[in-house]
């Protein structure tokens, strides 16, 4: 049976950014913040040489080659996080009754909610802020899993119950994507 080639992606370090490797926890810094991740895998071997950045996978099973092209992703966002912010845009939609949206310090609070009296809350993650702009929300952020978790805490708030939800329609849901 043939042998399965090694993996070595490279990732070049663009202008701007400073990244350092320490046991496996990749830290990137650019204009608009830090992040740090933990890629530690005892398969991947991972190093910093002449502004690259080398992810290498010695006979790597399936798993492995998935994990190593994850990996990648993972930090071409970290740096495309820290040079230009990820940013959602939101809108709501009511049409029986009109929605108040407000944020209060690491909540999201709807009030009015298809007529109910109890606002409801979602949580906005640390790093990330929300914009409100009359129907318009706009969440933006350098990390972007923080930033989605909250456009889906804010969209799963906001989920009709015991209401046939082809005719409430009711809500606040994403209309643009970041990063894209």
């Amino acid at each position: 049976m043939a042998r399965i080639p090694d993996i070595k992606e490279e990732i070049v370090i663009p202008d701007g950014i400073e990244a350092n490797l320490t046991n496996k926890t990749l830290n990137i810094k650019g204009e608009k913040g830090s992040l740090s991740r933990d890629f530690s895998h005892p398969k991947i071997e991972i190093k910093i040489q002449d502004k690259k950045i080398i992810l290498i996978c010695k006979n790597p099973r399936k798993k492995q080659k998935a994990l190593v092209g994850t990996f990648v992703a993972h930090m071409k966002n970290m740096m495309k996080g820290t040079t230009k912010e990820f940013e959602y845009k939101m809108k709501t939609v009511f049409s029986h009754f009109p929605i108040k949206l407000s944020v209060e310090e690491n909540k999201f609070i709807i009030q009015n909610f298809l007529g109910e009296r109890a606002a409801r809350k979602a949580s906005i993650l640390e790093g990330v802020n929300v914009d409100i702009k009359g129907d318009f929300v706009t969440v933006r952020g350098i990390d972007i899993e923080k930033v989605g978790q909250t456009v889906a805490n804010i969209e799963r708030t906001t989920s009709v119950k015991n209401r046939d939800i082809r005719v409430f329609q009711d809500g606040v849901y994403r209309t643009s994507k970041g990063g894209k």
